[in-house]
């Protein structure tokens, strides 16, 4: 079935939409300086449940952001408002749109087209969405003005209330999709993953902060890098400590864990000679890694939470306002 479609927007809305993918586009070849990269993955850890491409947008505006809304939702949703004179974060938002076309008409045994009576190609008028995008404008917290936001329990406040170090290391290897053992490693490597034996093995007699971020380290790669995900795809080992180290980053930020010996000095000797579509596609999968990882982590702390002090705290200790304005913003339109 043959679909061909011109994709049409109004001039205004596409002139603005085009500078903001031109933006994207010069940002993510200049993202990999060391300095930049870290600064955008910490920005990451932050916003983990938008796009990549509106992480990139909001760490390229506003560097310190750590919560976002449009206008409206700051006044709705928190009772504060943007101070005068703050100019506006632009982000993307999906603003899909319906349309009719002519289609061949095919026979559903031989999926052939069908023909009339003259041998022409029978047609029919369907309708499909045609994805597009809009520029929206939000606005960080640090741009508002209004009543305190909400005291919620973070996640390092909840490590903490948990039993810290052993609730982690649980969910963490609950969360690992391969064995996790804990052996004698001789040398200096802390820990590894074997996709020929599908595990996770971390030395023995690390400090409880190191064990966590090495753990965290593994599962990105056995997530990434098991053999069925590896099937007929051709990675370098470079590629693949890019990928796994940046997750790594990403999560330990979002945990508040100390990432101060992390070092992305490499990063721009990595990215050297590589296209944008390859660019793109490392950033968006280690996007999509870090964030169902912070998710899983976010979601058995809560849990921990309130068999520890019931449901009704557990309810309220790890709501993200940031995940307030995800759920406002799919309600407008408001974010990719």
């Amino acid at each position: 079935m043959e679909i061909k479609e011109k994709i049409e927007q109004p001039a205004q809305k596409k002139t603005q939409t085009q500078q903001i993918v031109e933006k994207l586009e010069k940002g993510v070849s200049e993202i990999f300086e060391s300095e930049q990269y870290k600064q955008y993955l910490t920005v990451m850890s932050k916003f983990h449940s938008y796009s990549y491409n509106n992480i990139l947008l909001i760490a390229m505006q506003c560097p310190g952001a750590t919560m976002v809304a449009g206008y409206e939702s700051w006044q709705r949703l928190f009772k504060r408002h943007v101070s005068k004179g703050e100019k506006a974060i632009k982000i993307l938002a999906p603003c899909p749109y319906k349309k009719i076309i002519l289609q061949d008409v095919t026979d559903p045994v031989t999926h052939q087209p069908i023909r009339d009576a003259q041998g022409e190609v029978v047609k029919e008028k369907v309708q499909i969405m045609i994805p597009a995008f809009r520029p929206v404008s939000v606005f960080d917290v640090s741009q508002t003005e209004g009543e305190p936001l909400p005291e919620m329990a973070t996640v390092q406040e909840l490590i903490g209330e948990v039993d810290g170090f052993d609730a982690m290391q649980e969910i963490l290897e609950n969360m690992a999709p391969c064995a996790v053992y804990h052996k004698e490693i001789e040398g200096t490597t802390k820990g590894y993953y074997s996709p020929a034996d599908n595990q996770i093995v971390i030395k023995t007699g690390l400090s409880q902060q190191q064990e966590i971020k090495t753990m965290i380290h593994e599962i990105a790669h056995s997530l990434l890098h098991n053999s069925e995900k590896m099937k007929d795809k051709k990675i370098s080992r470079n590629d693949m400590e890019v990928q796994a180290e940046s997750v790594a980053y990403t999560v330990c930020s979002a945990l508040g864990i100390d990432t101060s010996d992390y070092s992305f000095g490499y990063i721009a000797g990595w990215s050297k000679g590589k296209e944008i579509k390859e660019l793109k596609n490392a950033l968006d999968l280690i996007c999509d890694t870090a964030s169902s990882m912070i998710f899983h982590i976010e979601n058995k702390l809560t849990e921990r939470y309130e068999e520890k002090y019931g449901k009704k705290h557990g309810e309220a200790a790890l709501v993200e306002i940031t995940g307030e304005m995800e759920k406002a913003g799919k309600r407008k339109g408001m974010h990719m």
